[in-house]
């Protein structure tokens, strides 16, 4: 009786492992860099960070180096945790 027990919960084990493994295999890759958005019409930049920041809010899109570089040079603040302006070599 145990033994039908412990066996019962060892696959339960290995079925939330295996599920938990496809989860992160299926998961997209972490951008590169990112622009959190603005709230209202048109949801404007507001910061660009790098794209793994903790500091970056929920409202954000992908965007490519050169972008993020343009972003910064026209004068969009960069994120002071994260200093993307650093990574791509943007002197102030």
């Amino acid at each position: 009786m145990w033994l039908q027990r412990i066996d019962t919960k060892i696959d339960a084990v290995r079925r939330r492992e295996a599920e938990q493994e496809h989860g992160r295999r299926g998961r997209p890759p972490v951008p590169e860099w990112i622009v959190e958005l603005g709230i209202g019409a048109g949801r404007p930049p507001v910061q660009v960070h790098t794209g793994d920041c903790y500091a970056a809010g929920k409202r954000r899109r992908p965007v490519v180096r050169d972008e993020a570089r343009r972003l910064l040079a026209s004068g969009l603040p960069a994120c002071t945790h994260c200093r993307p302006d650093q990574h791509l070599g943007i002197l102030e």
